[in-house]
């Protein structure tokens, strides 16, 4: 496993770090006993235990009172955001029912498979997921905590596993076999960031990623249309804004710096006990008001971004020659 996981990462071409980082920031590379795992043992024993490892960070999460606090945060943005998308059939207020976040607390001894396919209400699910950057959950405590956060957050928002897309480039073999335990779909393709909502309106769960991933999100999503079906979990997008310098932001991340005006932001609750986890993070969307009053011009400007004389990248970017399969 340990020779897989390092062929797998001879493949990815890392940038140089940033200077500054969040003090929440995972950490980029695995020592090699985590790579390798325990000499010997088994995949199923290991799995298990990464398995068991993620249903205590799910227990802990779900009883603290910023579970609560975020939840509650991310309830209402999703709630605003449904308000203005037409539903595809029947009046608004059948769209708005899409949304239950309102489900009693996971049972302490539940399962950490997916979700049976017979709870979920029939038409409920209204949102798809993509979920880049959650980092070496498997040996990184503060990476299971943004995972059970996310698989919480599919489950009172009765979005099916299977419509959930995961990606790190630093998933080890054992990752992968976990994800695919959990019934989440982890992308084989490295997409920089690069997707498109497909007419779909999407949550895109990014903790702590790096600013050009955010950056290449929104050029893929350009447009009024697009946009006002996005939702992003990640960094906030005004203290990317408060930190960088402003020709920075323009020169490197245009996206983000020409849409600060056209989202609204609420930031999650902050607790001792996931400050680490959960610090700098905001629930991003786009109201069609605010869309539709940025300049005209805004939307001529469509230059894919290189980031070629951008020194602080802080992504992992692809090789030309790197398979374009997903799985």
């Amino acid at each position: 496993m340990a020779a897989a996981a390092a062929a797998a990462r001879e493949s990815w071409q890392a940038a140089s770090p940033r200077r500054r980082r969040s003090a929440a920031r995972r950490p980029k590379r695995r020592g090699a006993a985590a790579a390798a795992g325990t000499p010997g043992a088994e995949p199923e024993v290991e799995g298990g235990a990464v398995l068991r490892r993620i249903q205590e960070a799910k227990e802990d999460l779900v009883i603290s009172d910023f579970w609560s606090s975020a939840l509650e945060t991310v309830s209402s943005c999703l709630q605003k955001h449904l308000e203005q998308l037409r539903a595809p059939e029947g009046p608004l207020s059948e769209a708005l029912g899409h949304l239950h976040l309102d489900a009693p607390p996971v049972e302490a001894d539940a399962a950490p498979g997916p979700v049976p396919e017979e709870t979920l209400v029939p038409g409920t699910c209204c949102f798809k997921c993509v979920c880049y950057g959650v980092g070496n959950f498997a040996s990184c405590a503060i990476a299971r905590s943004q995972l059970a956060f996310l698989l919480l957050l599919l489950e009172r928002c009765q979005v099916p596993r299977s419509h959930c897309w995961v990606y790190d480039p630093l998933f080890s073999q054992l990752e992968i076999a976990v994800l695919s335990a959990l019934g989440v779909v982890v992308l084989r393709e490295n997409e920089e960031g690069k997707r498109s909502v497909c007419g779909e309106p999407t949550v895109f769960y990014m903790p702590h990623c790096g600013t050009a991933l955010y950056n290449n999100l929104l050029w893929r999503n350009w447009s009024v249309d697009a946009l006002s079906k996005v939702v992003i979990i990640g960094n906030s997008f005004r203290g990317l804004e408060e930190r960088l310098l402003t020709r920075i932001l323009h020169k490197h991340y245009p996206y983000v710096a020409k849409i600060l005006t056209g989202l609204e932001e609420v930031v999650f609750p902050q607790t001792p006990r996931y400050m680490d986890v959960f610090n700098d993070t905001s629930v991003h969307w786009f109201p069609v008001q605010k869309l539709t009053q940025l300049p005209t011009d805004t939307w001529a400007f469509q230059e894919e971004p290189d980031y070629q004389d951008c020194e602080d990248l802080e992504i992992i970017r692809k090789t030309t020659e790197e398979p374009r399969e997903l799985t």
